[in-house]
């Protein structure tokens, strides 16, 4: 019988993979590389190479302007339905547009400025730190009378729950990584989004580490607002634009602080005055990015397929596997674990924290074929996309790790800070 810690039972786990077949829909030109980043940029959909050729040749090169009449104006509506259908929203509630952090700026303004309730920004310090940055320019924006207050995490790893908790009653808006993008830890969205309406608080999720890969139910939660990236585990590319859900009640309270020409309610009346689009439509600003924002849509369609019960119960034993593996061959050589162990509370990446974890990453890198990333001060972030992340993959990289360790590969890398990590 075989044991984790054996090739073989990597082999039989892929086997028995039902959703194997969705890997063969990705581009794959390196077939040794073991690649582990796709929480931070996935893998390139294969249709989305087609989608490409006909939007540059056929859409714009072809048909030019009239492209607008034919598909290009409904595109953020279009795919944020689809993208509604992955994070339990109504189609009519999302909407893809700029960027995660414009998107975050103009939601945040605009729900504090309809709000009037006094109160502190409140958020933890898990957070992703852009997400902040747009959070104490909102505050300043707004002259101090919702100062952002940083609830710290009790460990670097859990969300401060109760801290929050303890602090709401003073809070007009509660604002967080729904994932956490160092640890992977997950927040009880529900429970965290009824106290904060039963304490007269707005909420404003980010999903950008959990879109694609761990389940969302706005809906059901009771969210108000929420923003997520395109070109993490939706596949969308880098620099994908991102999207902006805003629960139906409130569409029509909240006045979009970007005001657009894309956002007005008659577009070629060329009127002088601002009026807002009804609905969701009210939350475009510029025109938008058409090739990249069709982009998306491939990825997003391959999830639809999968669903998300199945991309869940595969990417849950993949991250067990993972652990269990570090707990036999990493532990001993000093490696911590810097994510949640239940499941529940876990997204899809691990953590694994080491006081060299920068040379490891590096040695992995550029000796092993082997592509996690490193985020300070100490932790190698092992991303599972479960459309294309196989078992084989996951015990290949942890055993490439323990050598890079063993043999004092990553020694030679240990002054070396890349740009980007």
């Amino acid at each position: 019988m075989h044991t984790p810690t054996d090739a073989a039972y990597a082999a039989e786990l892929d086997a028995a993979d039902e959703l194997a077949s969705y890997r063969d829909a990705f581009v794959n030109d390196e077939p040794d590389l073991i690649y582990l980043d796709g929480n931070s940029l996935g893998r390139l959909p294969k249709a989305t190479i087609g989608l490409a050729e006909n939007l540059v040749r056929h859409q714009w090169g072809g048909r030019l302007i009239r492209g607008w009449n034919e598909g290009w104006f409904e595109a953020p509506e279009r795919v944020g339905a689809k993208i509604a259908a992955l994070i339990g929203a109504h189609p009519d509630e999302v909407l893809v547009a700029d960027s995660t952090s414009v998107n975050l700026f103009k939601l945040a303004l605009a729900a504090l400025r309809a709000s009037g309730r006094p109160g502190v920004i409140l958020s933890d310090d898990l957070n992703f730190p852009s997400d902040l940055y747009v959070l104490q320019g909102v505050a300043e924006l707004l002259g101090g009378r919702y100062p952002l207050e940083v609830v710290p995490s009790p460990d670097g790893i859990y969300g401060p729950v109760e801290g929050l908790l303890e602090r709401l009653d003073g809070a007009a808006m509660l604002t967080l990584s729904h994932t956490v993008f160092k640890s992977g830890y997950v927040y009880d969205m529900a429970a965290l989004s009824r106290a904060a309406r039963a304490a007269g608080a707005i909420t404003l999720w980010d999903l950008s580490h959990s879109v694609g890969a761990v389940p969302v139910d706005l809906e059901g939660a009771g969210a108000d607002l929420a923003v997520g990236c395109c070109y993490k585990y939706l596949n969308g590319g880098p620099g994908a634009p991102a999207f902006l859900y805003v629960r139906r009640e409130l569409q029509e309270r909240l006045r979009n602080p970007i005001a657009g020409w894309m956002g007005q309610r008659d577009l070629f009346a060329f009127g002088l005055t601002y009026e807002p689009a009804p609905g969701i439509r009210r939350f475009r600003s510029g025109t938008p990015p058409v090739l990249s924002l069709a982009l998306v849509e491939p990825g997003v369609e391959l999830l639809l397929q999968a669903g998300m019960e199945r991309l869940r119960a595969k990417s849950e034993r993949q991250s067990a596997y993972l652990i269990a593996l570090w707990e036999q061959l990493l532990a001993p050589l000093g490696f911590t674990l810097n994510s949640p162990r239940e499941a529940a509370r876990r997204g899809s990446h691990v953590s694994l924290g080491h006081p060299q974890a920068l040379g490891i990453d590096l040695a992995l890198i550029r000796e092993f074929g082997v592509l996690p990333d490193f985020r300070a001060p100490d932790n190698l972030r092992l991303g599972i996309a479960p459309l294309y992340t196989t078992f084989t993959e996951i015990h290949t990289a942890v055993t490439r790790m323990q050598q890079s360790v063993v043999e004092r590969r990553y020694e030679k890398y240990t002054h070396e800070a890349p740009t980007v990590t």
